[in-house]
């Protein structure tokens, strides 16, 4: 088991894509500074702290999400935290990985 695994990236490349073309928000819970180094178009940018200050505008979207950051690890931990609170989400893992899903 890799480290993607060990923090819920077991998300497979189908799922991404299947929930792109339902037209799930991409939410990158990288820092400002990180996002602006690169992420995948249209995607929002909450940074994992703040994930829990955002519930109601993500919510309100009422999409499917998924999550990416660099590694797998806080998109896991938001993945989560959306699902404990109703939302569908699932953790995409490294932003370039969703990105090379966008068709």
């Amino acid at each position: 088991m890799g480290l993607f695994n060990l923090f819920g990236g077991s998300t497979s490349v189908a799922s991404i894509e299947q929930y792109l073309q339902n037209g799930a928000v991409v939410i990158d819970v990288r820092t400002i500074e990180e996002f602006q180094d690169g992420h995948v178009q249209g995607s929002k940018n909450i940074p994992l702290n703040t994930i829990g200050s955002h519930l109601d505008e993500i919510k309100k979207l009422d999409k499917q999400v998924i999550t990416c950051c660099r590694s797998g690890a806080r998109s896991g931990s938001a993945a989560t935290i959306l699902k404990q609170h109703g939302v569908d989400a699932i953790n995409g893992g490294p932003w370039g990985r969703v990105a090379n899903c966008i068709k």
